[in-house]
């Protein structure tokens, strides 16, 4: 991890290390350090899975950067909308400074401005940009307005004389936010404006128009059609995708800044009126005041600090699906709401396996129990052949099923959503579902899911298909294929079981003794089968294409950790210890353990290399989770020990994108971070871990 001693402000007590951060959720990082500033990202989220985000420094360095991705209906789903804008200062003695721009392929690193910018905070989780030259201060922040394609962005002139004259440039490539940055522009773009507004569309309208307006004193535009060829997306070079595109900047808005005066850029895809409904101040303030009472309504050891930060970096990832249209339009005529869990920033949409693995931390845990409920009934209603879907593509309407395990999950959310909430309702209105999902599992379903009727065991697996958590797959490779019967999958299998029969029992259902006794065969059959001789460990797989997989990965425990753990007691602390020996580093779980033939030290390089890593040693911060309920059940008397598997995070709040937590680690120390910049379950398990120990 790359991260500063004296880079930030303190964060929380009651864990080791963990100091008081302001009310207001502070974090801060001094500027300076031209590539630390190119490596770090920002992000802000708008409730419908839109976003903006970028570098500290300003340049692009993903093609999922951008200051407006609006999320629209499908078959549009999210788009680059307006890709950066640059800054340029000139102050009273007419000297000059710049911020932002982009780099060029072939060049030298593009981090114009680094020496202005002295600080980059987060307040409330909302990033500001502190810049210093010629003896002026000037601050930048940038606002999404919940469940609103519209971005803010505004500036003030913090100390010094004025005016300081502000010109600043929007850069555009309107396409899919998964598309290369080689994709042809919708040439020739068409620009109307007129009172104080511009309009910019496409010629052939495949896109919504962005609509752009500057407020302040003397505020005007410029027109060039400025074309910047040859502009550098360093990391997807790093990834080994098209790297190397052509932006556009219509033109060049100008304004003066004032003391003590803020001026505002406002992007949006919406109508003026709506566009136009919130001022950019009274925006951030309703914003401020959301977040202010996401905080008030969490549980109290989440209220400051970190615990606040990490309630704030939750609320990212809880969406309204914009692309399904007919889903929100279905629940709300019935007096509900669709949400979901969008499964990381940049690239994920909302998977099944997250959303249920996350669900406990991202809602339960911040009081958020109305939307966990919300969430449940949205995925229940996509149930086909006894599974839920294991993602929902950006711009489409219909889910992809092949997961065993995400369905799995789903009981176990539920369970917690109802001991937390004792919403009797929701369950009793999905019990036919539940009893229906095991039934399909017994008698199997799509993708060789089903019970094998020889032990009882769930087994899983079809050629060419990953179904478990670890999914990588490149072409026609699949690179941790586990078919067989997975020893997670049969930890689900029985933690399903044990929870259905209880709901059955309590509900007065004649049915809970059958599923008893599916649970109890289950039981036996596990305990028979993946406990292995040696040194307390658990087989991966049995039955699978090479009978058993000894490997040591962290997928044993939750054999230890569900609440109904499938592993007789007499076993847990060895697999635990077995865990913690060979897998658990600063920032997580390794998800195969050194020495094994197939593991690897770093996540990094083109796509193939990237998976061929994946679970094959690189570290996954949601696996901490686990990894803390094993051990209280196992250690109850040695909590305090416990809090230290927590602390290798805060320094990581400081790193990647600022304030959240990653996806991925690699397997070795520095543990750099990689993969997805701010991933659900992993602020999800430690939102969750940190409350649950700071008790």
């Amino acid at each position: 991890m790359d991260a500063d001693a004296d880079d930030s402000v303190p964060t929380p007590a009651g864990l080791p290390g963990w100091g008081i951060a302001p009310a207001d959720t502070l974090r801060s990082i001094r500027g300076g350090d031209p590539e630390s500033l190119l490596d770090r990202e920002w992000l802000v989220t708008n409730g419908l899975g839109g976003y903006a985000s970028g570098t500290l420094a300003g340049a692009a360095t993903r093609r999922y950067h951008g200051i407006l991705v609006a999320a629209h209906p499908a078959p549009l789903g999210r788009i680059v909308m307006l890709s950066n804008v640059t800054e340029e200062f000139r102050f009273p003695d007419w000297s000059t400074a710049g911020f932002g721009g982009s780099e060029r392929s072939g060049g030298p690193p593009d981090v114009r401005g680094a020496e202005i910018l002295t600080e980059f905070r987060l307040e409330s989780g909302l990033p500001v940009w502190r810049f210093e030259s010629a003896g002026h201060v000037l601050e930048k922040r940038i606002v999404m307005p919940h469940r609103r394609n519209v971005v803010h962005i505004r500036y003030r002139l913090i100390r010094g004389g004025g005016p300081v004259r502000l010109k600043l440039r929007p850069i555009v490539h309107f396409r899919g936010y998964e598309d290369p940055v080689s994709e042809p522009h919708p040439l020739p773009y068409v620009l109307t404006a007129s009172e104080g507004r511009c309009e910019l569309r496409g010629h052939d309208d495949a896109y919504p128009p962005l609509r752009l307006k500057l407020d302040g004193d003397g505020a005007a535009l410029t027109l060039d059609g400025v074309h910047l060829p040859n502009v550098l997306y360093r990391i997807e070079e790093n990834r080994g995708y098209e790297n190397v595109g052509t932006v556009y900047s219509p033109g060049q808005f100008r304004v003066n800044l004032k003391p003590g005066e803020d001026v505002a850029l406002t992007a949006s895809t919406e109508d003026w009126d709506r566009t136009l409904a919130l001022s950019a101040s009274v925006a951030l303030d309703a914003e401020c005041e959301r977040r202010r009472r996401l905080i008030a309504a969490a549980a109290p050891h989440l209220r400051t600090g970190v615990g606040a930060e990490l309630v704030l970096a939750a609320d990212q990832f809880i969406v309204t699906p914009a692309a399904r249209v007919e889903e929100t339009t279905r629940a709300r005529a019935a007096g509900d709401e669709a949400r979901t869990i969008i499964a990381g920033y940049h690239w994920f949409t909302d998977w099944g396996r997250d959303t249920m693995i996350g669900l406990e931390g991202l809602t339960l845990a911040t009081g958020r129990h109305t939307e966990a409920g919300y969430i449940l009934r949205t995925f229940i209603g996509h149930v086909r052949n006894g599974l839920i879907p294991n993602y929902f593509p950006d711009g489409k309407t219909a889910g992809v099923y092949h997961t065993a395990d995400a369905t799995l999950w789903f009981f176990h959310a539920l369970g917690r959503y109802i001991a937390v909430t004792g919403d009797r309702a929701t369950l009793r209105a999905q019990l036919p579902i539940l009893k229906e999902i095991v039934a399909c599992h017994k008698r199997d379903t799509d993708f060789g899911i089903g019970v094998d009727p020889a032990d009882g065991l769930l087994r899983q697996g079809a050629p060419g298909y990953q179904l478990t958590w670890m999914d990588a797959k490149v072409g026609d490779w699949v690179v941790t294929p586990r078919r067989g019967k997975a020893v997670e999958i049969n930890a689900l299998w029985y933690n399903a079981l044990r929870s259905l029969e209880r709901w059955l029992r309590e509900e007065g259902d004649g049915e809970a003794d059958a599923i008893g006794r599916d649970a109890e065969r289950a039981y036996a059959s596990f305990n028979v089968r993946f406990p292995r001789a040696g040194d307390g460990g658990l087989f991966d797989i049995v039955d699978g294409e090479s009978e058993s997989d000894s490997a040591c990965r962290p997928n044993q425990l939750l054999a230890v950790s569900l609440p109904h753990p499938v592993l007789d007691r007499k076993h847990w602390a060895g697999v635990v210890n077995v865990v913690k020996a060979k897998l658990l580093t600063p920032v997580g779980l390794r998800s195969l353990a050194p020495g094994s033939p197939d593991y690897k030290t770093k996540y990094f390089g083109d796509l193939r290399s990237r998976d061929a890593a994946y679970h094959q040693g690189t570290v996954w911060a949601w696996l901490i989770g686990p990894f803390i309920d094993a051990w209280l059940k196992t250690h109850p008397d040695r909590k305090g020990e416990c809090r230290t598997f927590l602390s290798g995070f805060e320094a990581h709040l400081n790193e990647a994108c600022i304030g959240t937590i990653g996806e991925v680690f690699d397997a070795e120390s520095p543990f750099s971070p990689r993969g997805c910049a701010a991933q659900a379950w992993s602020v999800s398990e430690v939102l969750r871990c940190w409350n649950l120990l700071a008790e």
